[in-house]
């Protein structure tokens, strides 16, 4: 039988070999860039753990700028906050496609917003971009993505750059840092919850 001081003793082992390896890492880790963070998936916080990113940006000084795609009929909390901080922004304000149901009304109100995105993208004055819903706009042939790519590819070189949405195009994939799928388990509104305040808006 293992005593109490043995299992002390190996519990600190194993995290001093842990703690070797991640020393390691982060001595090899000695690039900085502008990263390029791709959140899609069709699980709930995509845009929520977005705009958790812009606020901590924010939290640390930097100035950031928000583009929402889709979204844009309904109040966003998250903006409302960051616009008290100086975040530059623009909202596409059509809402979601399905209740529109106009292609080229979508498809102008699309590009308008991808033209002020462009202008931020352009700007080494923001340090971090959040591209909310983007993916969207580039699957249903909104805005090139050739045009997405090209921009992407000559903005700052230290300018952070978030996208989110879901079914996020392979090319965009592979040309992110950082790449997170979010799942979906369970959902509220599966069940006939209404969406809540705070929590979903």
């Amino acid at each position: 039988m293992v005593s109490d001081e043995q299992k002390k003793q190996n519990h600190k082992e194993r995290q001093q070999k842990l703690k070797e390896k991640v020393d390691e890492r982060i001595a090899a880790a000695t690039e900085d860039k502008g990263l390029l963070l791709v959140i899609t998936g069709n699980g709930k916080g995509k845009s929520t753990s977005g705009f958790g990113m812009i606020t901590r940006s924010v939290g640390h000084g930097l100035k950031a700028g928000i583009i929402q795609f889709i979204k844009g009929t309904w109040e966003c909390g998250e903006l409302n906050l960051l616009k008290q901080h100086g975040v530059k922004s623009h909202v596409m304000n059509t809402g979601f496609t399905w209740e529109t149901q106009n292609k080229e009304a979508d498809t102008a109100a699309a590009q308008l917003a991808w033209q002020e995105a462009k202008l931020l993208l352009q700007d080494p004055d923001i340090h971090i971009i959040l591209l909310d819903e983007l993916t969207y706009m580039v699957t249903y042939g909104y805005i090139e993505l050739d045009d997405v790519i090209e921009a992407l590819n000559n903005r700052p070189a230290m300018q952070h750059v978030v996208i989110t949405g879901r079914a996020c195009h392979r090319k965009l994939i592979e040309l992110a840092d950082t790449v997170s799928e979010v799942q979906s388990i369970k959902h509220a509104f599966d069940n006939g919850i209404r969406v809540q305040k705070g929590v979903d808006w």
